[in-house]
């Protein structure tokens, strides 16, 4: 049992859980591959800073990258960048490969891709390397009340 299956439940959101041999770099890719999902809608979970070294998350399809300009342009700062991953890890509470948006040690802000909102399911980190849960996008705000900010800041892989 993760902090995220326990803000799930929390939540009273259905989700279904999905467990997969975890590799070391393997990514959304590996994940959606082995599971069989769409990749677009494996949903990888990176925690950045802005140039005051406040972090947030950003929620992105497996198959497409931030625009780190967009997404300063959005929160309104200067710069932005993915924070290192021992950085990442004590912020979210969690290891990168295994990191989830939601039951998160620091209070963060979520950007999300607003596309993500468009698709019937998401497969997203339940906070522990190898498990995702599916659910409907829409209860992203359930789980993350007040947080969640959609963002147009994807490019193309």
């Amino acid at each position: 049992m993760t902090n995220a299956i326990r803000a799930l439940n929390a939540a009273k959101v259905k989700y279904e859980a999905r467990c997969y041999d975890f590799t070391e770099h393997g990514g959304t890719i590996q994940a959606a591959t082995e599971l069989g999902l769409d990749h677009h809608a494996t949903i990888k979970t990176i925690i950045l800073e802005d140039e005051t070294k406040k972090p947030f998350v950003c929620l992105m399809h497996g198959d497409r990258e931030i625009s780190t300009k967009n997404l300063a342009r959005a929160r309104k700062v200067k710069t932005v960048q993915t924070c290192a991953p021992e950085t990442a890890d004590r912020h979210s509470g969690y290891h990168v490969g295994g990191t989830s948006p939601f039951g998160t040690r620091k209070r963060m802000t979520v950007y999300v891709q607003k596309t993500i909102y468009d698709l019937p399911e998401i497969y997203i980190n339940a906070g522990h390397r190898g498990i995702l849960v599916a659910m409907d996008p829409r209860d992203l705000d359930a789980v993350l009340p007040g947080l969640t900010v959609p963002v147009d800041v994807a490019i193309e892989q």
